[in-house]
């Protein structure tokens, strides 16, 4: 019998997610619906959301500061 050595990902609740995005859980709820976000249901029917897929989509939402789009534009 071979043991299993790897960490089960981290799950979070819509409630979670939608506090990280500073939204209300039926937007995550409908991100799932619209294939933005992935969603696995619990044997009771929830939804979780993989922690590694929400933080990065969280690092694509988060703004660059405009003092690095100054640096950027110039050569």
């Amino acid at each position: 019998m071979t043991a299993r050595t790897h960490d089960p990902e981290q799950l979070l609740t819509p409630a979670e997610v939608a506090s990280m995005f500073r939204v209300d859980p039926k937007t995550v709820t409908r991100w799932a619906k619209a294939g933005k976000l992935s969603a696995i249901r619990t044997l009771g029917g929830h939804r979780r959301y993989r922690e590694s897929e929400v933080r990065d989509l969280l690092s694509e939402q988060i703004p660059v500061p405009r003092e690095s789009m100054e640096d950027l534009a110039t050569p």
